[in-house]
């Protein structure tokens, strides 16, 4: 398969590299470090075009992801979710209404939240606990959701909740406009990782929304859910590439200027190899990526390579910057390099979207024809 550029995607790169190394990357410490991302950087993404990115095709959104990912994963995350998880959900699921108004209003600024993971339901998203109920005309939401990035900050809530029996099939989905009476975001403080990003517990009492905000049929909100993934996936995957790539670029930068025993640490073997495991593994996350995002762009299923490339690339991720911090010795312990931050914002990356063992279940259901996820 040709992965070769072409002029217009290289030039998407470029864009993306130049503005994040303009309006993300000097802030991104501090950021860090204040757990508060400024409020500023939405209009800018939204000026630049990231987030109607659902518009590029898939590869060029990858290299986006990239860019931001080695910037600021905090940032990657919001875009990653607007675009990904909320806004091509949008595109595909959607009614004209709700395409004409959401899709307008996240490109513009307005950021979406998508939710669907509860304190009891993770892994197992079929056995969500929130509840829809029939109101005349509409339905009463109730329930509450964990760990969804930009809760708080988002204007709506992508809202799976369960209209019928047990199972995935009593699942809906519904586009919640978080102004609604009922609707409640706590951020959640004191993560490990993506500390700048809003990440919000979800409180849903009574809340009521028309019809018209049910996004697909009645009954299908799984399917949606699953398809939602599919797209996130391959966007987080090109993100972790894009922490990876950013380790690499330090630990070559740190290693050049590094002296120990009269020379270069980069003329160690030992340092040579941590180098080069990281190099050739960040190449074959990129290339893995790709390959899921062309499927993806010529309209073809791609939920066992977005599902390879997620679990690859996020291990990948958490490996390179743990060799990156030995690679930088005491100095990667601490946050005036940024290694430390790479390593905190890779660790998640392996939990959310499905965790590495849900997506190696994936895949072998793939492999075997034999589902593990059926007892």
């Amino acid at each position: 398969m040709d992965f070769a550029l072409t002029p217009e995607q290289e030039l998407v790169r470029t864009s993306a590299r130049e503005f994040c190394d303009r309006e993300i990357a000097p802030f991104a410490r501090e950021w860090d470090r204040t757990e508060e991302m400024d409020r500023g950087i939405v209009p800018k993404l939204a000026e630049a075009g990231y987030l109607g990115a659902w518009e590029l095709d898939t590869l060029a959104y990858c290299l986006v992801m990239e860019e931001l990912g080695r910037a600021d994963s905090s940032v990657r995350g919001l875009v990653s979710v607007n675009v990904g998880l909320v806004g091509k959900t949008i595109k595909r699921w959607g009614t004209d209404a709700q395409r004409d108004e959401w899709l307008t209003r996240l490109a513009g600024g307005d950021l979406g939240c998508y939710g669907l993971t509860e304190p009891g339901s993770g892994s197992d998203p079929g056995s969500l606990a929130t509840r829809a109920e029939r109101d005349g005309d509409g339905w009463r939401i109730s329930g509450s959701q964990i760990f969804i990035t930009q809760g708080s900050w988002a204007s709506v809530a992508l809202v799976f909740a369960r209209t019928g029996g047990e199972g995935a099939r009593g699942i809906t989905a519904f586009l919640v406009p978080t102004d609604s009476e009922g609707y409640e975001a706590r951020p959640i403080k004191g993560k490990l990782g993506l500390r700048a990003q809003d990440t919000s517990e979800l409180f849903l009492d009574g809340l009521y929304v028309p019809d018209s905000a049910r996004l697909g049929g009645e009954g299908e909100g799984f399917k949606v859910a699953m398809s939602a993934l599919d797209n996130g996936r391959i966007s987080l995957a090109a993100g972790c590439v894009g922490i990876a790539q950013g380790c690499l670029d330090a630990c070559l930068a740190y290693t050049a200027d590094r002296q120990q025993f009269g020379r270069p640490i980069a003329r160690f073997q030992l340092v040579q190899e941590l180098l080069t495991d990281m190099a050739v593994e960040t190449r074959a996350a990129r290339l893995l990526t790709w390959q899921a995002a062309v499927l993806s762009d010529a309209g073809q299923p791609h939920t066992l390579e977005s599902s390879v490339a997620k679990y690859y690339a996020s291990e990948v991720s958490v490996r390179a910057a743990n060799a990156a911090v030995q690679v930088h010795g005491g100095y990667g312990y601490v946050d005036e390099y940024p290694v430390g931050k790479y390593l905190r914002d890779a660790r998640v990356t392996t939990l959310y979207e499905g965790t590495s063992q849900v997506q190696k279940l994936i895949i072998g259901r793939a492999l075997t024809g034999e589902s593990a996820f059926v007892s």
